[in-house]
């Protein structure tokens, strides 16, 4: 029988972080490397992954970046070619790169609501599908954790945020971790999410600004919003074999938003 420790011990276990270049993505992977995998970060831009990069190595962690469109199509193959080559197997997959777009429905663009999809969802099913085919359903073992939000388990209170596309995007998410795990318990295979709840970040500081700390921690029963530490332990147990019998479950990261 294991200890604890050696049930959350990620060495020797190896992990690919989408949108790993700052922000959630960056924080699930110093949990992820200081608990000893070796680390593959995915971006879009090689500057951002370069920074991170340093700030991981810096810190023992064993790291390399690759740099893809993860709306391309064309990107998801290659990328986990080299991913594999590089790292033997793909035992984690984070999938966290995703983007967001404030809209009425009303004012919502057919051009916006595909490249929300196309990135928030559609990208997620390609990458674990070819993780899932070409490691670790051959292996019989993987970890897959989904970046969702909270946003993907509700609407949104009248007069703050009007976001239907990520919502619905989120949404989707939600239920794909669900179906997915359902699919491929049978390989070895957990697949869970986490649902933040408003993190600051780039992509969410304009709704900071626009709407204010004090307006947004009102709501929320923890009165503040998540920071740099706040997802690091749920992304460790879902990523470790400390959640070998959880699969298909979706855990909020939220402050009690969503409980009330």
């Amino acid at each position: 029988m294991r200890t604890t420790q050696q049930l959350f011990d990620l060495t020797d276990k190896t992990a690919v972080i989408t949108g790993g270049s700052r922000g959630l993505g960056l924080q699930i992977a110093i949990a992820l490397g200081e608990q000893g995998a070796r680390i593959v970060l995915v971006a879009r831009t090689q500057t951002d992954l370069d920074v991170a990069q340093r700030d991981l190595q810096q810190r023992g962690i064993v790291v390399s970046t690759i740099a893809a469109d993860l709306r391309q199509e064309n990107a998801i193959l290659p990328l986990v070619q080299e991913a594999l080559a590089r790292l033997g197997r793909i035992d984690i997959l984070v999938n966290n790169a995703g983007a967001s777009y404030m809209a009425s429905a009303q004012e919502c663009s057919i051009d916006a609501w595909d490249k929300l999809m196309d990135l928030n969802i559609r990208s997620i099913f390609l990458l674990s599908q070819a993780v899932g085919k070409l490691s670790m359903i051959p292996n019989r073992y993987g970890k897959i954790v989904n970046v969702a939000s909270i946003a993907g388990l509700l609407g949104n209170v009248p007069g703050t945020m009007q976001m239907l596309a990520y919502n619905t995007s989120k949404g989707a998410l939600v239920n794909f971790t669900r179906a997915l795990a359902a699919e491929w318990g049978e390989y070895g295979i957990t697949v869970n999410a986490l649902a933040p709840g408003l993190f600051p970040s780039k992509l969410t500081q304009g709704v900071i600004d626009r709407l204010g700390m004090e307006n947004l921690t009102q709501r929320v029963p923890l009165q503040r919003l998540g920071d740099d530490e706040d997802l690091k332990g749920a992304a460790l147990l879902f990523a470790s074999d400390a959640s070998k019998h959880i699969t298909g479950q979706i855990l909020a990261i939220d402050g009690g938003a969503s409980a009330v």
